[in-house]
């Protein structure tokens, strides 16, 4: 049984090393120097994983119809650093006393090492080195667990490899209990399948802050988020993203209050609503969720107050909206690189939503400044500009649709209820 599982573990090692595997890791800078924790978003694929921002984000390859063989049960195994060069260390639980044979497999099944250890319960470490570079693959057995592994090496040595238990006192606890310590890294590796073109949406947290990284991998890496403050007279704090040149919240407003302080009238009733010729706020369908969601909808006169945004940030000009649709190559096509993709909040089709800028765009819809009433949502995601049209009484808009892949550069009423998005000063 054990010589047909190695044989399955052979061939599935064959299949993966035609495929690059890619380690990111994750630094800050700007207002915060530390990552709390990453959210990873495969936006290809539409998975996700949430992560430390101290751990690794490793990208496997993924290959139909062979099952991933080679993986640590409860993260009972680590093997760092790996990548390797010189040595690396072997770290696992011994879940009972007895026996432990480890052996150590080239990429043609050719055993390198084997050797055999009585050990206690509990965490050992092996210190592993004198490979050459190469693929290889590690086996831990013993009648109570198992554990296997891959591990790269980059070294230069004559391919004799060799496993030391450490035990030396430079490893042992300063207490003088007689215990070792526990060598296991603090950078864990934390897997997501990965497919070559595949696009990641990185979203890193370090206390209030929040920034967003695009990021089509094709190397190892370190991904460094630009930490910068974003928050509202509420204290909600917003997630942020650099497209081009600006940078942008990546998600739509939502304060009750001016930036001053002052109360934002909120103004559920529709006739008074388009009455109205002061700055107001409402939640679609007057429900609080939607805002919490979507983000809630404002009058132009809201926008002109000048004080609508966050310290710092602004309410963007027709000129800025077009600045970031330039960059994007024009209005055809540029909708569906801002929409929001994965969810089922956008209606069928959300053609040709990608997301591929972060600006994550929702159907958060809009309010009728003529009869007050609430349309479209999961339809359409509309967003203010500052600049007026004195000739009709409007300003322009951008609009994005689910039905195809467009901006829309558009004039509407000031008493019309828009989404907000701003931009850095």
């Amino acid at each position: 049984m054990k010589k047909i599982t190695l044989v399955c573990l052979m061939i599935f090692a064959i299949a993966r090393t035609q495929a690059q595997d890619y380690q990111i890791s994750f630094a800050a800078t700007g207002a915060s120097t530390s990552v709390d924790s990453v959210k990873v978003e495969n936006i290809t694929q539409c998975t996700s994983v949430n992560m430390s921002g101290s751990n690794i984000l490793h990208l496997t390859a993924t290959w139909v119809g062979i099952n991933e063989l080679i993986a640590t049960t409860d993260n009972a195994l680590h093997i760092f650093p790996n990548p390797m060069t010189e040595k690396c260390t072997v770290d696992f639980y011994a879940t009972a006393e007895g026996n432990t044979m480890i052996e150590l497999f080239d990429i043609n099944g050719k055993i390198m090492l084997q050797q055999q250890n009585y050990l206690k319960k509990g965490n050992h470490a092996f210190s592993l080195s004198g490979m050459n570079s190469g693929v290889y693959f590690l086996r831990i057995e013993s009648d109570s667990y198992t554990y296997s592994s891959k591990i790269m090496s980059s070294g230069a040595s004559k391919g004799i490899a060799h496993l030391k238990h450490i035990e030396t006192a430079a490893n042992m606890d300063n207490s003088n209990t007689g215990k070792m310590l526990n060598l296991r890294s603090n950078k864990s590796l934390i897997d997501m399948q990965y497919t070559t073109g595949d696009r990641l949406k990185l979203t890193g947290k370090s206390g209030n802050y929040r920034t967003v990284f695009m990021l089509v991998p094709n190397l190892t890496q370190t991904v460094t988020f630009n930490f910068i403050p974003c928050t509202d007279a509420d204290s909600n704090h917003y997630a942020v993203v650099q497209i081009g040149a600006q940078i942008w919240m990546a998600e739509n407003l939502k304060t009750s209050k001016y930036n001053n302080g002052d109360i934002i009238p909120n103004v559920p009733d529709g006739i008074s609503w388009i009455n109205l010729l002061y700055g107001a706020c409402c939640n679609y369908y007057n429900t609080l969720s939607n805002s919490n969601t979507y983000g809630k909808l404002y009058n132009w006169y809201a926008v002109n107050t000048a004080i609508l945004a966050p310290n710092g940030w602004h309410v963007p000009t027709d000129a800025e909206w077009t600045t970031l649709t330039n960059y994007l190559l024009g209005e055809t096509g540029s909708g569906g690189k801002l929409k929001k993709n994965c969810t089922t909040l956008w209606q069928s089709p959300n053609t040709a939503a990608t997301n591929k800028t972060g600006f994550t765009a929702l159907p958060s819809g809009y309010r009728e400044g003529s009869a007050g009433g609430y349309t479209d949502m999961g339809v359409n995601g509309m967003w203010w500009s500052t600049t007026e049209i004195t000739s009709t009484d409007g300003a322009w808009t951008r609009s994005t649709c689910c039905a195809d892949s467009n901006v829309y550069r558009s004039s509407y009423y000031k008493p019309n209820g828009l989404s907000v998005r701003c931009v850095r000063d």
